[in-house]
């Protein structure tokens, strides 16, 4: 027999086809389980009693207890109202209906004490609530101040009588018929130590609290729930793949030993080694490496790619790393061949741009193994390029492939899958790379290399334009170049920010006659691009303008300022990531954010924190609780949460604790056998296997 969950809506009392078929169009709710997984997004306090005199427009939904003593119907039409004078022992309160007038002149009686609830506005000075509720005392029953608890619904839900109210009434019904059905899912000693609330009391409580310290257990309950399934889940996922999947053991390292005391010019970091010997650890455990690498623009993530790449041509094996854009891919081989060179290494680079002829050599070399490392972009991917023994691939921006695009990489050897190292300049969010690569050891670089100096970056309003023109000109004659960047809204871009570019390349041509201007935007060609880069790179111009097609990969050390046009329109780690392309050098280097004068709160924020701080983690934190983990996420990975109610921004101490719970009980029970877990088991075993959430009702 099909669990009650999956009772179809349309059966409820008060429901019909016309109506479910609105609540699924419109909120993707189809059964039973939908619903009670409906949660409401906030609630409105009517436990609390205000007096008519402390009534302000700054107050959201409240209520009084008043008794009408007037009422009368102003105006003729369409302009007719009905007017009311409530009063209590602090002052008078206007209620104006402008719709359903003769029904309230009727319902409304004058000398009735009534629970009045609404907005309260201030209407020439004095207090007024329009369309407010009402409930006369006398009719109130005990125990009826309550949280009442507010659905998001929509403009055709309630034609239907769907609104909040009417999903409140529904979601009642469901949940008193769902009571007996609301099996516990975690184990009692999980229950036990975090304190946590029966489920069945925690669905009821969560819809229709009784006090807002129920409400909170209720949240803290379903929260660490939902959190620990996504964690058990991801952890699970990482086991089996460290059982399952074997990787080529990589543990001879002669020519890194010749690399780190005869070739490296500089010492690495402590972050950098730390880092290696994880890579190093996973290359000799037998399994294979699937380790997600992130670092801030100039930690040296490239340099551990490099001496990844050089422990797998030491033990026989080619490897290969997949850039997103083909000036990255380039920038990646010219760093990366000087290297090689000096360790008699062969190093190739495919791209979009490569010659035919080149290609076939390419191709040849790497058939053969002759090719030890292969950079290139997604050109990487054609079915023509085939390793003799791949063993190793690197992507950098991970962000930008999607998951196909990797695991197409990864079938380049019909016999071991390679080992798999994924980097990002990107900081992702904490609580985010827990949840969205739980499943992937992760590794930070978190120091700059020595002699770096930390950006030192300003905001100025527009009408302070001369004066930075006039300090990019003191840092050029210091023999420095300069970024000026503009918005894109798309990648080809909209003809309103090619025309901003176009003009501001003109004004900074105009400001700065006497020195070289280069240009580069998503309307070039690849050719173009990368001659006006080069101009660039040979300090042959010495002012870039640009939109953010600069942002991922331009090393130039020899910049050190960044102008960045319109910052107002940059997300926060796009800032970010922008800034990183200066400070590459030991000069101390400059990020300045221009803007209009009219910002929003959360822009505020976003220009405060880029003044503040250059810690892109404490970055990445601040721009989830702006934007949210959808936003962040991006297409490549939306939908992979699928939360129903907890909230990565706010939720990262929950996570924390869900995620300890999870690895505690995986690591003295596995298969989930044990008595104390059965509840953990049967309720993963009773989900359907396409479940993406596994703390789903079902």
């Amino acid at each position: 027999m099909s669990s009650i969950f999956q009772t179809k809506l349309s059966l409820l009392r008060g429901m019909d086809t016309r109506r479910a078929d609105v609540l699924a169009k419109e909120l993707n709710l189809f059964t039973y389980g939908d619903l009670v997984q409906f949660y409401p997004f906030r609630y409105l306090d009517r436990t609390q009693f205000y007096h008519v005199v402390d009534l302000h427009d700054d107050l959201s939904m409240v209520q009084v207890k008043a008794t009408v003593r007037t009422k009368e119907v102003l105006g003729e039409g369409r302009k007719q109202r009905l007017v009311a004078q409530a009063q209590d022992e602090s002052g008078q309160l206007e209620l104006v209906w402008f719709k359903g007038v003769k029904w309230f002149e009727k319902w409304v009686k004058n000398h009735q004490e009534y629970i009045i609830f609404g907005k309260p506005t201030l209407f020439n000075g004095k207090p007024q609530m329009a369309h407010p509720e009402l409930e006369e005392v006398s009719e109130q029953k005990p125990g009826t101040s309550f949280l009442q608890p507010v659905y998001s619904s929509t403009d055709k839900l309630r034609n239907f009588n769907l609104d909040s109210k009417g999903i409140a009434r529904l979601t009642a019904q469901v949940i008193k018929l769902c009571a007996p059905h609301f099996h516990e899912t975690l184990s009692p000693e999980l229950i036990q130590r975090y304190a946590l609330m029966p489920k069945a009391e925690a669905m009821q409580q969560i819809h229709f609290p009784q006090s807002n310290e129920l409400l909170q257990a209720a949240r803290f309950r379903l929260k660490f729930e939902e959190l620990f399934y996504v964690q058990l889940k991801l952890l699970r996922q990482r086991d089996v793949r460290k059982v399952e999947l074997a990787g080529q053991i990589f543990d001879k390292v002669p020519t890194l030993t010749h690399f780190y005391k005869n070739v490296l010019p500089f010492d690495l970091t402590m972050a950098q080694k730390r880092v290696i010997h994880d890579i190093y650890k996973d290359f000799c455990s037998g399994k294979q490496m699937n380790r997600l690498l992130q670092g801030d623009v100039g930690s040296g993530k490239t340099i551990v790619a490099f001496i990844s790449m050089l422990i797998a041509a030491d033990n026989g094996a080619q490897s290969c790393l997949m850039a997103p854009t083909e000036i990255l891919a380039d920038q990646h081989y010219e760093g990366l061949k000087k290297f090689a060179d000096m360790l008699g290494l062969k190093i190739g680079l495919l791209t979009g741009s490569t010659r035919t002829a080149a290609r076939r050599v390419l191709h040849e070399q790497l058939r053969s193994g002759e090719l030890h490392m292969l950079v290139g972009t997604h050109a990487l991917l054609e079915d023509v390029v085939q390793f003799k023994n791949l063993g190793l691939t690197i992507m950098d921006e991970q962000h930008r492939f999607g998951v196909a695009q990797r695991s197409k990489l990864w079938q380049k050897n019909p016999n071991v899958i390679p080992h798999v190292l994924v980097m990002t300049a990107t900081p992702i969010p904490r609580t985010l790379a827990m949840t969205l690569y739980g499943d992937l050891d992760v590794s930070v670089i978190d120091e700059l290399p020595a002699g770096r100096k930390p950006i030192v970056t300003v905001h100025r309003f527009d009408a302070n334009r001369l004066k930075v023109f006039e300090f990019m000109r003191q840092e050029i004659r210091k023999g420095r170049q300069c970024y000026v960047v503009y918005p894109l809204i798309e990648e080809s871009e909209a003809m309103a920010d090619y025309k901003d570019l176009m003009d501001g390349f003109e004004s900074v041509s105009r400001a700065f006659p006497e020195y070289h201007v280069s240009i580069v935007h998503g309307r070039m060609t690849a050719g173009e691009k990368d001659a006006e880069m080069q101009r660039f790179v040979k300090n042959e111009s010495q002012i870039m303008v640009a939109t953010t097609v600069i942002e991922v990969g331009v090393n130039v050390p020899n910049a050190s300022v960044m102008v960045i046009e319109s910052a107002e329109r940059f997300g926060l780690s796009q800032l970010h990531q922008l800034r990183g392309r200066v400070g590459r050098g030991a000069d101390q280097s400059y990020c300045i954010l221009m803007s209009g004068y009219k910002l929003s709160k959360d822009t505020r924020t976003r220009l405060e924190t880029m003044v503040r701080t250059n810690n892109g983690f404490e970055i990445a934190d601040i721009d989830l609780k702006l934007r949210g983990p959808g936003d962040l996420m991006g297409t490549q990975q939306s939908g992979v949460l699928d939360l129903l109610v907890a909230d990565l921004a706010k939720d990262g101490k929950i996570l924390t604790e869900s995620r300890a719970a999870a690895q505690e009980i995986l690591h003295e029970d596995p298969t989930l056998s044990k008595p104390e877990n059965q509840n953990i088991r049967r309720h993963i075993e009773s989900l359907p296997s396409t479940a993406v959430n596994w703390s789903r009702i079902s």
